[in-house]
């Protein structure tokens, strides 16, 4: 679409899509994690399509995990009134990690911040260059820990995301569900999970639209915000929820065929 615009790109990409109607088209359904993804396929021709949202694991991602030894750590001394902004994924070409790099840095122009970087990948040495000299851009790699990486999220101050072609995006779920506000995309997956006061959507690909929603989300006063994230929190789904949610599908679609015979 940026070389093509969107008709182009769209007319590029119908034989595929023709492609895929083909194949699900002979299936008794199609299930997608977004409402986002469920339209696409309709808008294509797929028939039979159902959403059926991903869950988190709740016993570990809750606002619960929240450290202020980690955020400190995270943060490094004498550093203790300045935003925590985390922003985690693949650090690969679609994940639109740019947005999310210059967005900063332009922050950090008119305040005191630091961005924590989870992930690895391929673009991770062009995005350092990017990022420049600026030591308040930290990469920190893949969190293998899951229980460290639940902290990190619950003790920051918002989570800061650029892509936005998520089927899904459960590193914004996993965040929410730790009671931490978030910044994401106007398009994807990720957009439907940022609903109420503690999140904020910007218009897709446009750093500074990106900057100006982190500082409209944290000038809320700081127990409102918190407020409005553990209600936001309270209504992320659990892994449980989907499977059940899947299994009930499965159960359907198997009365459906016996009647069929």
């Amino acid at each position: 679409a940026p070389l093509l615009g969107a008709r182009g790109a769209e007319r590029v990409a119908a034989p595929a899509w023709g492609a895929i109607r083909a194949v699900l088209s002979q299936l008794d359904a199609t299930v997608t994690a977004s409402r986002v993804q469920r339209d696409k396929l309709e808008r294509h021709g797929v028939p039979r399509v159902h959403h059926v949202p991903f869950g988190v694991d709740r016993g570990r991602f809750r606002p619960e995990a929240r450290s202020p030894a980690r955020r400190a750590e995270l943060l490094g001394a004498g550093r203790e009134g300045a935003w925590l902004l985390l922003a985690v994924g693949r650090l690969s070409v679609e994940k639109q990690w740019p947005v999310v790099i210059d967005a900063f840095l332009s922050l950090r122009q008119r305040h005191d911040a630091v961005l924590i970087v989870i992930g690895e990948g391929p673009e991770r040495a062009a995005l350092e260059r990017r990022a420049g000299k600026d030591p308040d851009v930290r990469f920190h790699g893949f969190e293998a820990d899951r229980g460290r990486f639940a902290a990190t999220l619950a003790s920051a101050d918002a989570l800061l995301h650029g892509c936005p072609h998520e089927t899904f995006g459960l590193g914004v779920a996993e965040a929410v569900a730790c009671g931490l506000p978030v910044v994401v995309p106007d398009a994807g997956g990720a957009g439907e999970l940022a609903a109420g006061p503690s999140a904020r959507r910007y218009a897709s690909g446009d750093a500074l639209a990106c900057a100006a929603a982190v500082e409209d989300l944290l000038a809320l006063p700081a127990e409102a915000r918190r407020a409005a994230a553990l209600a936001a929190a309270a209504g992320v789904g659990t892994v449980e929820d989907h499977f059940r949610a899947v299994v009930e599908l499965y159960h359907e679609l198997t009365l459906r065929a016996a009647r069929r015979g």
